[in-house]
């Protein structure tokens, strides 16, 4: 429960809204419990049921009181005008009533809506927070799910219920102290009854968390496959596998629909069980108080009011019944959530960090190793280069060699598990991180764009003016076919880039790292998977970027790193060979192989 009360703890930042409804429900709780109790002395004198009480009371008691001036109303007035009079006023604190429970709801709106804005903020901040090392062993689905269905859910399940969890409190104590007033035992009595009942209802739903937290889960997978399956539409239709996908969705599909009606179910069994509960209650009050109607231990208006009152706590009763119900499904969600907002980011910059944004004499690896987490495998081991600033490095190797490794640490993707990396002496974990990171230019061979115009993703993150924007496609071979689309620089690009051609989106990654014009550029295989005439304009694109600028290049083709001052060939993490290409190629070792064969991976 710990969550939730964190959860709760950000009313104090809606105290105003807070404060209006809890006066709001305090009106609606006195309108409540008034409206009808009132009415019954003025009607038993009315009728003659009881005798008209003309003299002033002695005492405090409120009853007599309330005889007293009923009384007053009808001989001073008439019964007929009395009638009249007491009718306005019946219709006036309905009014009151129903206007205090608008403004409750109206007040409440603010603190829900605003509460859950400010957890979908933190979530979603949280999501860019965390390094690359949380999301390996997460389903991007899932964390779709949390940020979406599960946000939501808290907000029906548990924020949709703090109305009645503070409006509730205030009826049902209105409520009892006008029971107790009226008759302490019978009080009593009732709750004994009902704390049973309570009883009863709490162990029907003691494994709704649960079931609730595996639908959640049954959500996140369906979401994940759906993900899956629209991102791979191209693989599914080529190999025929449309059939396969189906039957592996339905299979998902089945198991979350019964889960669902299993858990619905139970939530549905709520309200019959404590309205028949709260029936057993009222009808053995009925009996009971009855019976001492009988024996003239309590007068039959006296009785009425009390039943009257016992009505207005079985309500309240019945909203904290649901809402416990709701409430045990909304904390499944409400864990996942702050499963997410609790794990922590040891990528960040240290308190005092160096403030540092330009290269002076070289980035140096320093007996660098590293672990991917969960993994007792080096990924990179042992790793020790000078790369000079103005030096174009080129790193080969097969696939899991640790090419993306060593250009991951650069920018602290990741830290290093042993070892140092400094740029111009200074360790890059000791640099403020966002300096850092504005120090690397990237590019990948899976160009990242966004569902936005090609000058906003040119600019993303950073302030640019057109001409700059221009300028920087210019240098990535990019202006000319830009020019050239319906609405130019302000083209919608659609879904991570897909109107453009393979080229294009190359093309346009380039201008993005070009426009922020750093001094290390970072090329991670950026030239593979490209037709000729492609990889034609992205190597002269690179060729230009990477002119006064120090640049690691990961490629599979031999034409991206011939010119390159130093290669670095890596094998299970570690550097085995380096050189120039025209050294390296006249050596017997795995970088003139890879050459042979074409096929740097």
């Amino acid at each position: 429960m710990e969550g939730l009360w964190r959860l709760l703890s950000r009313i104090k930042d809606y105290k105003r809204s807070f404060i209006l409804s809890i006066f709001s429900n305090s009106m609606l709780s006195i309108f409540t419990v008034v409206s009808i109790p009132l009415l019954i002395p003025f009607f038993s004198i009315l009728f003659d049921r009881i005798p008209a009480l003309p003299v002033r009371p002695a005492g405090s008691e409120i009853n007599e009181w309330v005889k007293y001036y009923m009384s007053d109303l009808i001989v001073s007035q008439g019964k007929e005008m009395a009638l009249f009079w007491v009718c306005v006023l019946l219709v006036i604190v309905f009014f009151f009533k129903n206007l205090f429970r608008y403004s409750a709801l109206y007040f409440m709106a603010p603190l829900r809506f605003g509460i859950i804005y400010d957890l979908r903020k933190k979530l979603f901040n949280k999501y860019l927070d965390l390094p690359l090392s949380f999301y390996s062993n997460e389903r991007k689905g899932a964390l779709i799910s949390t940020l979406t269905l599960d946000v939501q859910e808290v907000e029906w399940s548990i924020l949709n219920v703090i109305e009645s969890v503070f409006k509730s409190p205030i009826i049902m104590a209105g409520s009892i102290f006008f029971m107790i007033y009226i008759n302490a035992g019978l009080t009593l009595f009732v709750f004994i009854l009902v704390l049973f009942a309570g009883l009863i209802i709490g162990k029907v739903v003691n494994t709704l968390k649960k079931e609730s937290n595996n639908v959640q889960e049954m959500v996140a997978n369906l979401t994940s496959h759906v993900e899956e399956t629209i991102g791979g539409l191209r693989v599914i239709k080529g190999f025929n596998a449309e059939n396969y996908q189906i039957t592996k969705f339905e299979k998902e599909n089945a198991s979350f629909r019964n889960l669902l009606t299993k858990v619905v179910n139970r939530r549905d069994s709520a309200s019959p069980i404590s309205e028949f509960m709260g029936v057993s209650v009222v009808t053995i009050l009925l009996w009971y108080g009855s019976h001492l109607v009988f024996k003239e231990e309590l007068a039959p208006e006296t009785f009425f009011a009390f039943v009257f009152a016992f009505y207005q706590v079985i309500e309240p009763a019945k909203s904290f019944s649901s809402a416990y119900f709701n409430i045990q499904k909304g904390m499944a969600a409400l864990d996942r959530i702050n499963r997410v907002l609790e794990t922590d980011n040891e990528i960040i910059s240290k308190p005092g960090a160096i403030h540092k944004k330009s290269l002076t004499t070289s980035i140096d690896f320093n007996n660098v190793g590293f672990k991917y987490k969960d993994n007792n495998v080096y990924a990179l081991q042992d790793v020790s280069v000078e790369i000079k600033k103005g030096q174009v490095v080129a790193l080969v190797g097969s696939s899991g060699a640790g090419k993306s490794t060593f250009v991951d640490l650069l920018p602290r993707f990741y830290d290093v598990s042993e070892g140092t990396i400094t740029i111009d002496g200074v360790d890059i974990r000791d640099i403020d991180i966002t300096d850092l990171r504005e120090m690397f230019g990237i590019v990948t061979q899976d160009a990242i764009l966004f569902l936005d115009t090609i000058a906003n993703n040119s600019s993303f993150g950073g302030n640019f003016s057109e001409e700059q924007i221009m300028e920087a496609a210019r240098v990535a071979n990019a202006h000319d076919f830009i020019e050239l689309l319906p609405k130019g620089y302000h083209t919608n690009i659609g879904d991570r880039g897909l109107k453009l051609s393979g080229g294009q989106r190359q093309r346009l990654t380039i201008a993005r790292a070009v426009l922020r014009d750093p001094p290390i550029l970072i090329l991670d295989e950026a030239t593979s998977a490209l037709d000729s005439e492609s990889e034609r304009l992205v190597q002269d694109a690179l060729h230009k970027v990477m002119r006064s600028r120090t640049s690691v290049v990961v490629a599979h083709r031999l034409s991206t790193i011939q010119q390159a001052d130093n290669i670095l060939v890596l094998e299970n993490g570690q550097i085995v060979q380096s050189g120039l290409h025209e050294n390296l190629i006249n050596e017997i070792g795995p970088y003139k192989k890879f050459v042979e064969m074409q096929s740097f991976s």
